[in-house]
């Protein structure tokens, strides 16, 4: 509605912030009970576990985890596992789901037929592929990746596909009325018409591909935040257990911000928003 107030981006990064520390405050004092900081921890100890990860000098502590080495030294290693997984499965997932999505909208026999097979294969849970992709892979890196990537991939590929039936058959008969090959087709009509459904599904992939190599490596591996936050499960520590929660979350956040500026780059053409209720 034309009358709708909305705050600006200044205010608006103020109530956030706002929000996010009534909530730490809202934490620090029930984690005063001691048997509830055990199940929820303390945010005061949350922070201090992962000052000591990466800062020179923790709060006192060493940090040290079931394997011996000091937390500051092994935390980048285990981090870089995990992202070098993540990674590598929103790369592939999402150049295995553009072509696929791309082929079978293109190609309606080849889509009716193998509709059932997709369909099942969508619906399939994919955690249970991984103890088959361990036995495939191994327990390394690549079964991580490959059980990601199951998630990344269905995700970019239905939103590809959607996006590229949704060209307007309007559009569609003008270019080829104006002699349009295939290829220029392909390059000037269906990608561009793709594009934003491409990038809606990667902000979703993002989450999907920390979560594949994350349960990949919780379910089986030597590496890894999620082999530290098992390790840490087993312990019963749960402050490390949300400080390793916490760095993913936030390297999750910067991946999907590298997304939205590749996004910005390559969709200056759309309108921004409100600007079409203006219009």
């Amino acid at each position: 509605m034309a009358g709708t107030l909305r705050p600006n981006a200044g205010n608006l990064r103020y109530w956030q912030a706002g929000l996010l520390l009534v909530l730490l405050a809202a934490w620090q004092l029930l984690s005063r009970n001691e048997q509830t900081a055990f199940f929820l921890g303390e945010p005061v100890k949350v922070a201090g576990r992962i000052w000591s990860w990466f800062m020179p000098f923790g709060f006192g502590e060493s940090t040290l985890f079931p394997d011996g080495l000091p937390g500051r030294a092994d935390i980048y290693a285990h981090l870089g596992i995990t992202l070098l997984e993540t990674v590598l499965a929103f790369a592939i997932g999402t150049v295995l789901g553009l072509v696929f999505g791309l082929w079978l909208a293109l190609a309606p026999t080849a889509s009716s037929i193998l509709d059932p097979y997709i369909k099942a294969a969508n619906s399939m849970p994919r955690v249970i592929l991984a103890p088959i992709f361990s036995l495939w892979f191994g327990l390394g890196m690549w079964s991580k990746v490959a059980l990601a990537v199951t998630l990344v991939f269905f995700i970019v590929f239905f939103n590809v596909y959607q996006g590229v039936k949704e060209v307007s058959p309007v559009v569609l008969a003008n270019a080829r009325m104006l002699g349009a090959s295939h290829r220029q087709l392909l390059r000037t009509v269906y990608l561009p018409s793709a594009t934003s459904w491409v990038f809606s599904s990667l902000h979703t992939s993002v989450g999907l591909a920390f979560v594949g190599a994350v349960v990949g490596e919780y379910l089986g591996s030597a590496r890894g935040v999620g082999y530290l936050i098992l390790q840490a499960e087993g312990t019963f520590d749960v402050n490390t257990v949300f400080a390793g929660i916490v760095v993913l979350t936030a390297f999750a956040l910067v991946l999907d911000g590298l997304v939205g500026r590749i996004e910005k780059r390559l969709m200056k053409w759309q309108p921004r928003s409100g600007e079409t209720e203006k219009l």
